[in-house]
């Protein structure tokens, strides 16, 4: 590298797809405020203050809009040329977490000190979105042959979802195989290759859920809730008392019951839960309209992107926000069984929150180099 030549390559003044920064600045707004509300109760009991969680999602929130801001005014081919030192990196920090990772209910997913702490399993999401990028830019041919081309992607997924698992974090190991799928997917892989292996991985899922003993009691209560009301149905049930309550317009913002204690950590997994019974129909389906907007819009750019890298990216980030929204809100609709999975947005945490807006800002700084019209 020539002496003075900066790392960071800021972009020149072109357009970003404004549009897509109003969805995402609408579903960020709209978070915040479900934040306060489902947590106030709670954060009254537990600490004597009612915006003790969200003084701490709004000091993230503002984080994360500055690191959406620089991400947007870095090129994206500055993240290519990194891309393999962020999977290497991201790797290191996964085999750490078991070994000084912050313990929180039983597992170990944040790495830091006090509120200053992050779970890798964050940067994961994203290094294997760009690292399949890259490498499926490079290699163009590869996904053609099975043994040579598709298993060898197939392994490094499975490595990284591995060390998630370990942590132990099921749903986190299960949406970085499902984003890095999608890449595969985007790249042109065949179907018949996920044909191959849909066997092996439904059984190694099988054996995952089945491997704990906690998890049998979130499939057999999935499978009943109402029979054990007061054990590990309780939160899910006091979920679906909450939807129920708010039929069609809600109870009315701040006016939620099951926030107060029944329902435990309301503004973390569940808080979709408590938009239902605050704002019922009318603000569920505003939330998902907001989502499907953003999916939208990000696809749109995807396809205006300069290149092949560029545009994998995307959809890994897409396909990442997607995955997160559909198992989310099908665990507290008890569509499918209980895991911790945040509501992109929405659920509180700031390191999530952080990733999400620096995601965000990859893609505003797509969208300046491709035709995409505001």
């Amino acid at each position: 590298m020539a002496a003075g030549q900066k790392v960071f390559k800021l972009k020149p003044q072109k357009k970003m797809d404004y549009s897509f920064l109003a969805v995402v600045l609408a579903l960020l707004c709209y978070g915040l405020i479900m934040v306060f509300s489902a947590s106030s109760a709670s954060a009254h009991y537990k600490y004597g203050d009612a915006l003790h969680f969200i003084k701490l999602q709004l000091m993230w929130a503002v984080l994360g809009l500055v690191a959406m801001f620089m991400a947007s005014r870095v090129s994206y081919k500055t993240i290519y040329k990194y891309s393999l030192h962020l999977i290497v990196a991201s790797i290191f920090l996964l085999i750490l977490v078991p070994l000084i990772g912050i313990e929180v209910n039983g597992a170990k997913r944040w790495i830091g000190y006090g509120p200053l702490r992050f779970q890798p399993s964050e940067i994961a999401k994203f290094a294997i979105i760009v690292f399949l990028a890259r490498s499926l830019t490079v290699n163009q041919e590869a996904l053609k042959t099975f043994t040579k081309g598709f298993l060898p992607y197939i392994c490094i997924i499975g490595l990284m979802a591995l060390l998630v698992f370990i942590e132990p974090h099921l749903s986190g190991a299960v949406v970085i195989a499902m984003v890095g799928f999608i890449v595969l997917w985007a790249a042109g892989a065949k179907i018949s290759h996920f044909l191959i292996i849909g066997g092996p991985v439904l059984a190694v899922l099988c054996v995952a859920m089945f491997s704990a003993s906690y998890r049998v009691a979130r499939f057999t209560s999935f499978l009943d809730p109402f029979k054990d009301t007061t054990g590990e149905s309780y939160q899910i049930i006091q979920s679906l008392y909450a939807i129920g309550s708010g039929g069609i317009f809600g109870v009315g913002l701040g006016q939620s019951r099951q926030k107060y204690l029944y329902l435990p950590e309301a503004q973390n997994d569940f808080i979709f839960s408590i938009i239902c019974e605050e704002l019922g129909f009318v603000g569920a389906l505003l939330l998902v309209v907001l989502f499907v907007l953003l999916i939208f819009k990000g696809i749109k750019i995807a396809m205006n992107a300069p290149d092949k890298f560029s545009r994998l990216t995307v959809i890994g980030i897409m396909g990442l926000i997607s995955v997160q929204v559909v198992i989310n809100i099908a665990v507290v609709t008890s569509s499918i069984p209980a895991t911790g999975m945040p509501l992109p947005f929405f659920s509180y945490g700031g390191s999530s929150l952080l990733f999400i807006l620096s995601e965000m800002g990859v893609v505003l700084s797509i969208s300046r180099e491709g035709d995409t019209p505001n």
